[in-house]
C-alpha cells in the first residue's frame, strides 16, 4: 500500500495522515469549497476539491471519490469516521473499483448497520440484547401496543441510525403518540430509511463499549473498554478508559461477550461493540459500530498501540497480535471541544481567532487559529485526550488542563468542562448516561436561573 485516499476531513483526516506520514505511504485528501484551507488539505500528499460546501454534494459523492482515488494513483480508501465509513454502497464499490477498502465488508456493515437485524444477530449468537421489539414498528397502533408490553420509558430508535440521531425516549402513551412520526421522518432524511422500532429504557444505565479488531486470518481481539456515559442529546462529549466502578469480573464477562458479537458475523478491521449496563453491571448489546471511533485515542493511550496503523496492517493481510500480549495501563480521558453554546448546545460557526490549549494533553484538532468553524459540518472543533498513571492522576490532569485553556471567536464547551471536571458527580467517576443533564440542571437551580 503506498497511497491512501482519506475519504473525510478535518481531525480524523489529520490523524490517519500522521499514521500514514509515520509508515512512508503517500495520502490524498479530498475536500469541499469551504475545507480548503484547513491544515489536514496541505498535509496530504495532495489535495482534491471534490465538490462544493453542502456534504451531500462533496463528501457523500461516493462515484466522485472513487474516481478521485483512482486519478490520483491511490491503493486504497480510509473512510474515517461518519459520513461515508459505514456505507456498505461505498465499501463495494471501493472494491469492484480495485481498491482495497480500510474497513469491514460491505455484508458485515449491512448486517450490523441494521440496528433490527444486528439485534437479531445477537440474539442467535448468545449475546444479550435489551427487551425491545425484533421487527420494524411501522405503525403508531402497533408501536403503542408493543411499548405497553415492553413497559415504559421506552427508547423509540431508527433502524437505520446512529450517533445519537433518530433517537428518543418515550416516558409514556401520550409522548411515543407525539414523537412518533418525527421520528420516522428525521430517520428517513438522515438515513433513508424510516424503519423505527422500540427499546426497554435501562434505568441509571452506564454506556460502556468495547474496542474490537479482527483480521483475515479470523484472529479477533478486544482491547479493553471505554466508558462513554458523559453524553449530551445522546451523543458522547466525554470518553474515559478503564471505565470507573466496573468490577474486574464484569470487565471480563463485558470483552468476551464482545468478542462473541464479533465472532458471530466473522469482523475484520476496528469495530466497537456497545452496551448498555444497569445498576447492578448486567450489560446489554446495543449497537457494533463498524469503523474507527471518534473516541479511539483513549484506547491507544492505554494500550500504546496505534490503531490506525493495525487498520492498514489488517487491511494488508497481516496477523493482529494475540490477546495475551495486549494489555492496558493507566488512565485515559478524551473531551470532545466543539463550537457550540455551553448552555443550548447550538452550534457556534465562526473564526477561530486565539486557542490556548493546557499542558499535559494530546491535541486532536481539524483546525489551526484563525481557520473558520462553517455551518456546514458538524462543529467538533478538537479532542483533548489526558492521560494518567491512575483516574486521580489523570482528573488532575483535566483540571488543570481546562484552568488553561481558552478559544474566542466563537462560543466552546470548555467553561462546561472547566466546571464539571471539578464536581463530585464526575470526580466519583460512579455516573449514569443521564449525568450531564441532571449535573447541568443543577447548576441552573443552583444559580437561581
Amino acid at each position: 500500500m503506498n497511497k491512501i485516499l482519506i475519504a473525510n476531513r478535518g481531525e480524523i483526516a489529520r490523524r490517519i495522515i500522521r499514521t500514514c506520514d509515520r509508515l512512508g505511504i503517500e495520502t490524498v485528501a479530498i475536500h469541499s469549497e469551504a475545507d480548503g484551507d484547513l491544515p489536514y488539505a496541505s498535509e496530504a500528499t495532495e489535495a482534491i476539491l471534490i465538490g462544493p460546501n453542502p456534504v451531500a454534494q462533496s463528501y457523500l459523492q461516493v462515484d466522485k471519490i472513487i474516481e478521485a482515488a483512482l486519478a490520483s494513483g491511490a491503493d486504497a480508501i480510509h473512510p474515517g469516521y461518519g459520513l461515508l465509513s459505514e456505507n456498505a454502497e461505498f465499501a463495494r464499490k471501493t472494491e469492484q473499483a480495485g481498491l482495497i477498502f480500510i474497513g469491514p465488508s460491505a455484508d458485515i456493515m449491512e448486517k450490523m448497520g441494521d440496528k433490527i437485524e444486528s439485534r437479531r444477530t445477537m440474539i442467535q449468537a448468545g449475546v444479550p440484547v435489551v427487551p425491545g421489539t425484533e421487527e420494524g414498528v411501522h405503525e403508531l397502533e402497533e408501536a403503542l401496543a408493543k411499548a405497553e408490553a415492553i413497559g415504559y420509558p421506552v427508547m423509540l430508535k431508527a433502524s437505520a441510525g446512529g450517533g445519537g440521531i433518530g433517537m428518543v425516549r418515550c416516558d409514556s402513551e401520550q409522548a411515543l403518540s407525539q414523537q412518533f412520526v418525527s421520528v420516522k421522518n428525521r430517520a428517513k432524511a438522515y438515513f433513508r430509511d424510516d424503519v423505527v422500532f422500540l427499546e426497554k429504557f435501562i434505568a441509571n444505565a452506564r454506556h460502556i463499549e468495547v474496542q474490537i479488531f479482527g483480521d483475515k486470518h479470523g484472529n479477533i481481539v478486544h482491547l479493553f473498554e471505554r466508558n462513554c456515559s458523559v453524553q449530551r442529546r445522546n451523543q458522547k462529549v466525554i470518553e474515559e478508559s478503564p471505565s470507573p466502578h466496573l468490577p474486574q469480573d464484569a470487565r471480563l464477562r463485558l470483552c468476551e461477550a464482545a468478542l462473541q458479537a464479533a465472532r458471530a458475523v466473522g469482523y475484520t478491521n476496528a469495530g466497537t461493540v456497545e452496551f448498555i449496563v444497569d445498576e447492578k453491571n448486567e450489560f446489554y448489546f446495543l449497537e457494533m459500530n463498524t469503523r474507527l471511533q471518534v473516541e479511539h485515542p483513549v484506547t491507544e493511550q492505554v494500550t500504546g498501540y496505534d490503531l490506525v496503523e493495525w487498520q492498514i496492517d489488517v487491511a494488508n493481510g497481516k496477523e493482529l497480535p494475540p490477546q495475551d500480549s495486549i494489555q492496558s495501563h493507566g488512565h485515559a480521558i478524551e473531551f470532545r471541544i466543539y463550537a457550540e453554546d455551553p448552555k443550548t448546545f447550538f452550534p457556534s460557526p465562526g473564526k477561530l481567532e486565539s486557542i490556548m490549549w493546557g499542558q499535559d494533553a494530546r491535541i486532536e484538532s481539524g483546525y489551526e487559529q484563525g481557520n473558520a468553524v462553517t455551518p456546514f459540518y458538524d462543529p467538533m472543533i478538537s479532542k483533548v485526550i489526558i492521560t494518567g498513571s491512575d483516574r486521580i492522576d489523570a482528573i488532575r490532569k483535566s483540571q488543570n488542563f481546562f484552568n488553561h485553556a481558552t478559544i474566542t471567536g466563537v462560543k466552546t464547551n470548555i467553561p462546561l468542562f472547566k466546571e464539571f471536571v471539578e464536581s463530585q458527580e464526575f470526580v466519583n467517576g460512579d455516573y449514569a448516561t443521564s449525568v450531564l443533564p441532571k449535573w447541568l440542571e443543577k447548576t441552573k437551580e443552583e444559580q437561581g436561573l
